[in-house]
């Protein structure tokens, strides 16, 4: 693992909401919208408002943005709970998209399943503002640790 990478991963151990989502700026997810408002080993959660933006053709929200912010809330809660012992990488999505969704806020809210010495799966669950599911996804996490 680089310096930079070891840096990062000790820097994640400690993230608050707020830290995550200012990290964020200037990133894909950033574009997105997206807010974090728990950041934990257990648990990660994040909203984000569906704007045109967001939008495919058809004028619904793109299930690329599913996709993103499952991996996304995965892979935070993956480095969190493995912290200073490595990194994590994201090596399968699969994401269901289940309603169509043209204007609200969504919250996605993402929870392990298995957390392994060398892989974990996480469980993520996008709901809109009647707590209506959305979509849903997993993400298999592989850790990589630290080299001695």
């Amino acid at each position: 693992m680089t310096e930079q990478e070891t840096q990062t991963a000790a820097w994640l151990a400690n993230i608050t909401p707020e830290l995550m989502t200012k990290a964020s700026e200037g990133t894909f997810t950033d574009l997105i919208g997206l807010h974090y408002t728990e950041v934990s080993p257990e648990r990660v959660r994040a909203e984000w408002t569906v704007k045109p933006h967001l939008y495919q053709p058809a004028g619904i929200q793109n299930g690329g943005v599913y996709c993103t912010v499952i991996e996304t809330l995965a892979s935070v809660g993956g480095g969190v709970w493995y912290g200073g012992r490595g990194t994590v990488v994201g090596v399968n999505n699969n994401t269901d998209f289940l309603r169509a969704v043209r204007e609200g806020t969504l919250t996605g809210e993402a929870i392990p399943v298995h957390r392994g010495r060398l892989q974990q799966l996480w469980q993520v669950v996008i709901t809109d503002e009647q707590d209506r599911l959305v979509a849903r996804g997993q993400v298999r996490l592989q850790n990589l640790p630290a080299e001695a």
